[in-house]
């Protein structure tokens, strides 16, 4: 009669190392977006880390749920935030040729408020 082996029962992501090294890192990122806010830098210190964010959170959701050993065949994330950069590059060369085309003079200079008067 053979026997049945038990799988080891693993940890949920939350409380394994891994899962604690993930959820400090978005802590972390999340506070230097706030601080990127806070000191006014330029718009793609912001977004760009807003990106950050929104990976490592997706990131935590999928491990958390464990998508990662239910879809073995394709790893979607990359798919879909390969897909989703691909979108926002087209979008932003549109609006940058648009932009180009109505305002041939040259990129918008920012000037500081004492300088006006």
């Amino acid at each position: 009669m053979p026997t049945l082996k038990q799988k080891p029962k693993q940890r949920p992501f939350c409380f394994s190392v891994k899962g604690h090294v993930k959820i400090l890192r978005l802590v972390l990122t999340v506070t230097s977006m706030t601080f990127f806010i806070i000191a006014q830098a330029p718009e793609p210190y912001i977004v760009i880390t807003g990106f950050e964010v929104t990976i490592i959170f997706f990131f935590i959701v999928l491990y958390t749920v464990r998508l990662d050993r239910l879809v073995n065949c394709v790893f979607w994330p990359l798919l879909v935030f390969g897909l989703a950069a691909s979108v926002f590059c087209i979008a932003d060369g549109a609006l940058i040729y648009r932009k180009l085309l109505f305002n041939p003079s040259g990129p918008y200079q920012k000037t500081a408020v004492h300088d006006r008067f």
